[in-house]
């Protein structure tokens, strides 16, 4: 299972899109993160940034969750899918391009409704992405009013951070406040600590996760890298931090170089060459190894990918995250074992993510099964070549169908289905 994704367009493409995952052994994506999700949202242009990481207009058409639960139903995609609604999503749908400011209490209201309904048709909870720009003028207290449908409907909140740099700790006790005001449990999504002088602080911020857990449901999710990528934003550039163009609208030769390369050769201030690249998307050389070891290590971390399916040149988490789990840090570097490896990335974030009778093998359950070789397993995407299959996964089954074998090279059966908190009982495969 692949805890926390940008897949939402993906499933609903090409059962080719869905290569990435599923050649990685992935049968489950949890989708809508970070605030970002393709329903309930319909944009007659391009939206702003993040939004736009899941493609232009022609992309967002389903106005409500309703609309996007019909098409994962009526084509399947090759995994199973659990979808949140974003935030951001909500704001742009009811306050357009003015979501980059503070909500009046009536837009407030409007997002509740909708989110709500969403519930009501099949979403598993509420996500946000406080540290991006159509997000970052909302108030701990929008947040909760917006959210308190998520008690009755037993939803999940699921968070990007406010901050993951110097403020990371306050914006953990944040989240953990949101949680406990409205009633739900917390996600902390992709959890790090970023920029050189907040390295080492996952002391800081596993030891606040541990001292909530007696009082209130948290959980976290981590990908196996020391660099970020998300959309190429101008306020986030420092000097002492590297980033890697993934793609650019307005440049797209500019994809895989780094942009002090592009700064460099065009004679012009690093800000001033990101301004040209927009709209863009980039990797951000951020973090450090032993912070990413410490948090990986930690017995309540799931595993999610992060990817960026849509990117020109991605990341390598897109392709390689799970066998780079099981191959070089468990296997390898013996941080923790195989087994504890397999569980962050199947029994728990189905007991996290409520989804009965998957991430199990036992007589009865869904048969959902990955099968790889333990001596073979592991990531050949990198940096610079980011778009490579692993090694060692043998065959992959979704509700009992093959779906991938590893010496095929395509993606031969689409029998995902569209997955519900504590309410998948659909008829086993």
């Amino acid at each position: 299972m692949d805890a926390h994704t940008h897949d939402d367009r993906a499933v609903v493409g090409e059962p080719a899109d869905m290569l990435c995952k599923v050649s990685q052994g992935v049968t489950t994506v949890i989708v809508g993160n970070c605030g970002v999700s393709l329903a309930p949202l319909v944009c007659t242009e391009r939206p702003m940034a993040p939004l736009d990481l899941l493609g232009d207009a022609q992309w967002w058409t389903h106005a409500s969750f309703a609309s996007y639960a019909d098409r994962l139903t009526s084509a399947p995609p090759p995994v199973n899918v659990l979808a949140f609604v974003g935030h951001m999503s909500l704001r742009a749908a009811v306050m357009g391009r003015d979501a980059v400011q503070p909500a009046s209490e009536s837009e407030v209201a409007r997002m509740r409704d909708l989110l709500a309904r969403s519930l009501a048709e099949g979403a598993a909870g509420f996500s946000t992405g406080l540290a991006y720009p159509a997000s970052r003028q909302a108030t701990t207290e929008e947040v909760i009013a917006i959210g308190q449908p998520l008690a009755a409907a037993n939803g999940l909140y699921v968070t990007h951070l406010r901050d993951e740099g110097g403020k990371v700790v306050e914006s953990i006790e944040e989240a953990l406040a949101i949680g406990r005001a409205i009633g739900c449990p917390v996600v902390v999504s992709h959890l790090k600590c970023t920029l050189h002088e907040n390295f080492g602080r996952s002391v800081e911020t596993l030891a606040c996760i541990d001292a909530a857990v007696d009082r209130q449901p948290v959980d976290f999710d981590v990908y196996p890298y020391a660099a970020s990528s998300t959309a190429l934003l101008v306020e986030l550039l420092r000097d002492d931090l590297p980033v890697q163009v993934t793609w650019s609208l307005a440049e797209p030769a500019m994809a895989g170089r780094m942009l002090a390369d592009i700064a460099r050769e065009w004679g012009v201030d690093q800000r001033i060459a990101a301004g040209r690249l927009l709209p863009a998307g980039a990797v951000y050389y951020s973090m450090d190894e032993q912070d990413v070891r410490r948090i990986l290590a930690h017995p309540r971390s799931m595993i999610g990918s992060d990817g960026l399916p849509h990117d020109v040149r991605p990341h390598p988490r897109l392709w390689g995250t799970f066998p780079r789990v099981l191959g070089h840090y468990a296997r390898d570097a013996g941080l923790f074992t195989l087994e504890a490896a397999v569980a962050k990335m199947t029994g728990l974030p189905a007991q996290v993510f409520g989804l009965v009778d998957r991430g199990v093998l036992r007589v009865g359950a869904f048969a959902d099964l990955a099968l790889f070789d333990r001596a073979r397993i592991i990531d050949r995407a990198t940096f610079a070549d980011p778009i490579r299959k692993a090694d060692g996964v043998v065959e992959v089954w979704v509700n009992g169908h093959s779906t991938y074998a590893g010496e095929q090279d395509g993606v031969h059966a689409s029998a995902g289905r569209l997955l519900r908190r504590d309410r998948d009982q659909a008829s086993r495969a």
